[in-house]
């Protein structure tokens, strides 16, 4: 009876199960196609060394590595395995990266910790998972940035540089000889190219609050971006934990703030959205997503608002970013000192006063968030029966 054989073409065929499981390569024992429940299939070698133990060896992707090649490899990585050596074998990109994101991220707790996730399970590892990590090459990271860019723009293509390049450094510290494959030539994205100064409007304003779901997670989080003047991931990832019963928000700091977060004391306006939104038991966050994790889905909701302002005639050209910006202009047009508005989005000051300066202008952040909330009522409600002192 004559001996079968898998070819590349079968090795494509190949069906996904629900749970991950190894197909046997006819023509070498102890080489299989580890098949994922996602559709990723690598090539792997096992074998005993001479303890007894098994041992599994990832030789690489079987979108990047013929099987052929496969072959020729595993039969090497298993002589090594029964002679003892290199016990350990290539590592793959998929392991070099869990163990850089559970020691230098998880265990860091950096609020980026999400994002930095999804830009590996979205744009790296459906590429580079099985990979053998030495064989990336700067060719590969080219290539895949090129994928980036065109599916998702140069902004995204240089986020997922940015993680990589962290990987790449982090591996070269611990194995001497090693060189990273990255280059500084290989960013996309200038940003004094694109540096944006756009704020919103009173009238923009006035159109988009109203345009705002209650109670919706987007929606809300637009409203505190505006109140607040914190980035983005600041209020994505707001525990319930930080927030007080008093409306107190102790910001945790973030990785570019180097110890800038601290206590804000939320007005009123920004507490009782954090006050009415629901809360679940199993899940920390105050924008809670699905499981125990956080609120991701913005695109969907985003685009419906776009449409609805389209449709008003509002422009919708603006950014969360931009609700930023716009936030520290109107604390300057609210009489706020720079320096404490400054302080209100956590921007580290710098020289000798960053130093010595140890107070924490508790008392001075919470009359900046104040006279803010203050001057966005009167602009939602332009009634000269009701405007407030902005520094009452």
């Amino acid at each position: 009876m004559a001996r079968k054989t898998l070819t590349d073409k079968g090795v494509a065929a190949l069906k996904l199960r629900s749970k991950l499981y190894a197909h046997p390569d006819p023509q070498l024992p102890g080489h299989y196609i580890r098949v994922s429940a996602t559709g990723r299939k690598s090539y792997v070698a096992v074998a005993r060394d001479p303890n007894g133990k098994q041992v599994w060896i990832t030789i690489g992707s079987a979108a990047h590595v013929a099987i052929d090649d496969a072959r020729n490899k595993a039969r090497e990585v298993i002589a090594r395995i029964r002679a003892g050596e290199a016990r350990a074998g290539p590592k793959s990109f998929q392991t070099v990266a869990d163990e850089w994101l559970k020691r230098h991220v998880e265990q860091r707790g950096l609020l980026s910790r999400y994002e930095i996730r999804r830009l590996l399970t979205k744009h790296v590892l459906p590429a580079w998972s099985g990979r053998d990590f030495e064989s990336i090459r700067r060719g590969d990271v080219t290539e895949l940035l090129n994928r980036v860019e065109d599916k998702s723009g140069r902004r995204t293509a240089d986020s997922v540089l940015s993680v990589i390049n962290r990987i790449f450094k982090e591996y070269a510290l611990g194995h001497e000889g090693y060189a990273s494959p990255i280059v500084t030539e290989m960013r996309r994205y200038r940003p004094k190219e694109h540096a944006r100064s756009r704020i919103l409007s009173d009238d923009e304003i006035r159109a988009v609050w109203p345009a705002l779901p209650v109670g919706d997670s987007y929606g809300d989080i637009v409203k505190l971006l505006l109140l607040t003047g914190q980035r983005r991931e600041k209020v994505w990832g707001m525990r319930w934990d930080d927030i007080s019963i008093d409306g107190t928000w102790s910001v945790p700091n973030g990785t570019r703030e180097k110890g800038a977060g601290g206590e804000l004391v939320l007005p009123e306006m920004a507490a009782d959205i954090i006050r009415n939104r629901p809360r679940f038991e199993s899940n920390p966050y105050v924008f809670a997503g699905r499981g125990a994790g956080r609120f991701t889905s913005i695109h969907e909701p985003r685009n419906k608002l776009k449409a609805k302002l389209a449709t008003l005639g509002v422009a919708t050209d603006w950014t969360l970013h931009d609700l930023r910006r716009t936030a520290r202009s109107l604390m300057s047009r609210a009489g706020v000192r720079p320096d404490i508005a400054e302080r209100v989005l956590g921007h580290v000051q710098q020289g000798v006063l960053g130093i010595y300066d140890r107070h924490s202008y508790r008392e001075e952040k919470a009359h900046a968030l104040k006279a803010l909330a203050g001057l966005i009522e009167n602009i939602l409600a332009p009634n000269e029966d009701k405007v407030r002192r902005l520094h009452g």
